[in-house]
């Protein structure tokens, strides 16, 4: 049994980059770029008004001033600005060549016919000045970032259309156990539904990557082979949940070697989630997940989301909360840390949910978020300042 900091290490190390492919811009977001990105152009391209007025020469700014055309966003100036003129602009429509400024239309008043007169103080450039935002072959996005809808219009921007991307990773999900059956099923008085494939196959697409449900396994070593093998041919990672403990049935650990994966790991000092198990080959892996649902939740969140976006070149890291604790926490076994579903309060505050152990997934339903607890420590008394990692 391992802490958990040295399982993440050893799985993060474990992950190789997957390869690129390009995708159409309509299909790039929350995928992760292979590649840094540069501008092909200035932006702006060109002098623009930042408003609606009129562009004119500084120092004509105290006399009335002859309009001598109107420039639309869109098209180009056809004449300079001399002296005692200006051009009525909009907003984004170049500057023509002698203006210096552009005055607002709220600080103008008609003088005489195609005339107007300046009627404020001072005024301010109000001009975007070419390549102020970005150069011609300034990097504008980086590789390994991860795109969002802002990533997206700066694709765009600079005419990135088929960004280069990597790989989604494709998933195996198989549930083990006799007691499962599908959802659709009313179980009997041994079964229950299986709940742990579809969650997986849900936060593998959140992700996002592709998972594929192989459905469920029996107990038996030769089924779990059969759809082990097949799920890696097939797949770059393969998620199993359940048969990774310690009873007569958990066949996990010894089929994952069966079909020429090593073991770097079997159990990790924390709960839930103690007997995760993580093996590797040269170009698969497979992750042995505990058969109850907060357990193969909270693993996924915390260990597998990770790993899966490490294989597309990205480093995910959450953006914890540091917040005072609503009421104690105690525990009576500390020798692995505790993984807790916690709720944010109106006074900004967090506190426990109601949590009955691993199989009570409800606890995660209405959680904004978890806690550690580390090991060694009993409790946390109230007010503390703690992490929330989002969920």
């Amino acid at each position: 049994m391992i802490p958990f900091a040295e399982a993440y290490e050893i799985v993060m190390n474990s992950a190789r980059t997957l390869e690129a492919e390009r995708v159409d811009i309509t299909r790039a977001v929350h995928r992760v770029l292979a590649e840094d990105v540069a501008s092909d152009m200035d932006m702006p391209p060109f002098d623009k008004s930042a408003m609606d007025g009129y562009a004119c020469r500084r120092e004509d700014l105290a006399n009335d001033l002859t309009v001598v055309e109107t420039i639309q966003a869109g098209r180009a100036p056809t004449k300079p600005i001399g002296a005692l003129e200006c051009a009525k602009i909009m907003t984004g429509a170049p500057v023509p060549e002698g203006a210096e400024c552009v005055i607002m239309v709220e600080h103008t008043a008609s003088a005489a016919e195609n005339k107007v007169r300046f009627t404020g103080k001072h005024t301010q450039d109000n001009i975007c000045l070419r390549g102020e935002d970005i150069r011609a072959g300034d990097v504008v996005l980086r590789k390994g970032s991860r795109l969002a809808a802002q990533h997206i219009a700066v694709l765009a921007t600079v005419g990135s259309t088929e960004p280069p991307v990597i790989r989604q990773p494709k998933v195996g999900v198989i549930a083990t156990g006799d007691e499962l059956v599908e959802p659709h099923i009313t179980p009997d008085a041994s079964q229950i539904r299986t709940s742990n494939s579809y969650q997986l196959c849900a936060q593998v697409a959140t992700v996002p990557a592709i998972p594929t449900y192989y459905g469920i396994v029996r107990d038996t070593e030769q089924a779990l082979d059969s759809a082990l093998s097949t799920a890696l041919a097939e797949n770059d990672v393969v998620l199993m949940s359940g048969g990774v403990s310690m009873g007569d049935f958990d066949f996990v650990p010894g089929v994952m070697k069966k079909n020429g994966l090593e073991i770097l790991f079997d159990a990790i000092a924390m709960k839930p989630g103690k007997p995760t198990t993580f093996g590797v080959s040269p170009q698969k892996y497979s992750i042995g997940l505990p058969g109850n649902p907060v357990s193969t939740f909270i693993q996924f969140e915390i260990l597998v989301k990770p790993f899966l976006f490490k294989l597309m070149g990205h480093e995910f890291r959450p953006i914890e909360t540091v917040l005072p604790l609503a009421r104690t926490i105690t525990r009576k076994r500390t020798k692995r840390e505790s993984w807790i579903p916690v709720r944010m309060t109106e006074d900004g505050r967090v506190r426990a949910n109601d949590y009955h152990g691993s199989a009570h997934i409800n606890a995660l339903c209405d959680a904004d978020g978890l806690i550690v607890v580390p090991i060694g420590v009993a409790s946390i008394e109230e007010g503390t300042l703690v992490r929330v990692r989002p969920i």
